[in-house]
C-alpha cells in the first residue's frame, strides 16, 4: 500500500493526516484516501477530479506527469506528497 502525506500547511484547514492506502496509480490512491478523509478532497483537487492549480503531487520525489487523469504508476512502496505549489516572479 502507498502512503499518502499532505505538507504541513494544509493541516491548518482540513483534517489530513498522514495515512496508508491500496492503488496502482495516484488516481486510486487519492480516492482511497479521500473516502478515509472526504473534507481534504477540496483542497487537493477540483471541481473536475484534476489536481488544484496550487498544488503538486509527487510520487517518491518525482512530479506527476498527469494532473489530471492521475494515471501515473504507483508501487505498493511509493510516497504521494501533496504540496502547496509555489508561484509567483
Amino acid at each position: 500500500m502507498a502512503a499518502v502525506k499532505f505538507a504541513k500547511a494544509f493541516h491548518r484547514h482540513t483534517i489530513c493526516p498522514d495515512a496508508t492506502v491500496p492503488g496502482a496509480t495516484v488516481r486510486e490512491v487519492l480516492d482511497a484516501y479521500l473516502a478515509l478523509y472526504p473534507s481534504a478532497r477540496g483542497y487537493a483537487l477540483d471541481e473536475h477530479g484534476a489536481v488544484r492549480k496550487h498544488v503538486t503531487v509527487f510520487v517518491d520525489g518525482e512530479q506527476v506527469a498527469d494532473r489530471t487523469g492521475l494515471a501515473d504508476p504507483v508501487s505498493d512502496q511509493a510516497t504521494i506528497h501533496l504540496v502547496q505549489a509555489l508561484s509567483g516572479g
